[in-house]
Formats: C-alpha cells, sequence, structure tokens
C-alpha cells in the first residue's frame, strides 16, 4: 500500500470526517451513564466485553452501591461477584475498588477533569482517559480502540500502526482537535456495521470506499490480475 504524506493523511482525514458525519449523525458512546464516575466503572468492565453486556450488568452493581463512596466501601470481592459476567472479573473489581477509593480520598467524589490525573486512577488508560475527556467534559480526544485502529490503517491515516498510543499521536496531528472525540465514535459505528473485523468488510455498503486506501489496493490488484490473465 502506498504512502500518503502527511498534507494527502490530513486532506483525506477531514473528506472522512465529512462523510462520516453525514453516515452516521447521531454516533455517541453506546456505554450508558449520567455520572462521570459511572463511565469510568462501565470503560472498565468493557475491556474485553460489549458495551451491551457492561450496560446491563451495571445496573445491579448500582442498584447495591449507588454512590461513589458506597462503591469505594464495598469489599473488592464483593463487586466481583456482581461484575463476573462481564469476564476478567477479579482485577476489574481490584481496579474499581481502587479507583473508588481515589476518587472519594482525593477528590472528594468527583472525576479530576485533567487527562493526567485521570492516567493515574487504578485501572485508567489512555483509551479510558480521552473517553471521559471528550464525552463528560467536552475536551479534544482521541480514543483509539479497536476499531479506530482497524479503520484508520485500512483507510490510509496510518500505514502499518497498530500500538493503540501511536495511533493516537499519529491522529492527533490529522484530525482538527473539535472532531477527535465524535470522529472516534463514528469510527465505532462503522466499524460494527460495515469495516467488520470479524467477516469480510461490506465495501459495497461503505460511505467511504472510493477514498479507503485498502479498497483501493484490492480494486488494483483485481485490474491487474484481470489485465494478466486476458
Amino acid at each position: 500500500m502506498a504512502r500518503k504524506s502527511k498534507r494527502t493523511k490530513k486532506k483525506l482525514a477531514l473528506e472522512l470526517i465529512e462523510r462520516f458525519k453525514q453516515e452516521y449523525p447521531d454516533s455517541d458512546c453506546s456505554l450508558e451513564y449520567n455520572e462521570a464516575w459511572k463511565l469510568l466503572v462501565s470503560v472498565r468492565l468493557a475491556a474485553q466485553c460489549t458495551d451491551a453486556r457492561v450496560n446491563v450488568v451495571v445496573q445491579d452493581l448500582y442498584a447495591k452501591f449507588p454512590d461513589v463512596n458506597a462503591l469505594a466501601s464495598a469489599e473488592a470481592a464483593e463487586i466481583e461477584e456482581i461484575v463476573k459476567p462481564c469476564g476478567l472479573g477479579h482485577s476489574k473489581a481490584r481496579d474499581i475498588s481502587a479507583c473508588m477509593k481515589v476518587l472519594r480520598d482525593k477528590y472528594n467524589g468527583t472525576v479530576p477533569e485533567d487527562f493526567d490525573a485521570l492516567l493515574a486512577l487504578p485501572g485508567v488508560g489512555r483509551k479510558s482517559a480521552n473517553l471521559i475527556m471528550g464525552d463528560v467534559f467536552g475536551k479534544p480526544a482521541i480514543v483509539t480502540d479497536t476499531h479506530c485502529i482497524r479503520l484508520v490503517n485500512r483507510m490510509g491515516l496510518v500505514d502499518g500502526i497498530t500500538e493503540p498510543k501511536k495511533v493516537e499521536m499519529a491522529l492527533w496531528e490529522l484530525i482538527p482537535p473539535e472532531e477527535g472525540n465524535h470522529f472516534c465514535h463514528r469510527l465505532v459505528d462503522h466499524g460494527r456495521a460495515v469495516c467488520t473485523a470479524r467477516t469480510t468488510p461490506y465495501c459495497d455498503q461503505c460511505c467511504v470506499a472510493d477514498i479507503c486506501a485498502k479498497n483501493i489496493e484490492i480494486k488494483a490488484r483485481k485490474k491487474k490480475k484481470n489485465g494478466n490473465d486476458v
């Protein structure tokens, strides 16, 4: 796949942003929450679990532990018993317990509006911190989940980069700050519906097929092969 210049990638990024706005105007976080700390809990539970399952499981969790103080005071084993349907229950419960204790003891039960402070919370990585910054606080954010990483590589915004932080840093140079959070949510919707991972992508249904580097490459190969077969 031919590598594009940064200028070309920026132009591609702007076109992708506009097309996905048209295709997915209402894209948003699929984790359900009404308080910032709940999104912190849900995004930790969502690791290797579907958002739909997390949305069900947290209902029981919040029924028993309705606020930061209650969850911080709970035994990790009590949390694990409820969240184990999300998988990795022991480590997730441990991180949630520790995180809520920090929120209670250091931040008076509130979620800090600072990226580095979020990163310092137990169980919170760059993806989670960016999600909080973008969705809760409306700050510039780029959430490099598996859909984002797969799609930006296929479309040609990055070249064979799969490490989340490196992808994030590359996208910061291409995506206008005010567009990053919504763009990443739209990539999730597109990755689930069209540019799938576990099946052949539905390129015939793709709103960006004509500018997608991978699709252009595949078509060029087919054309060359057919020409050689003549």
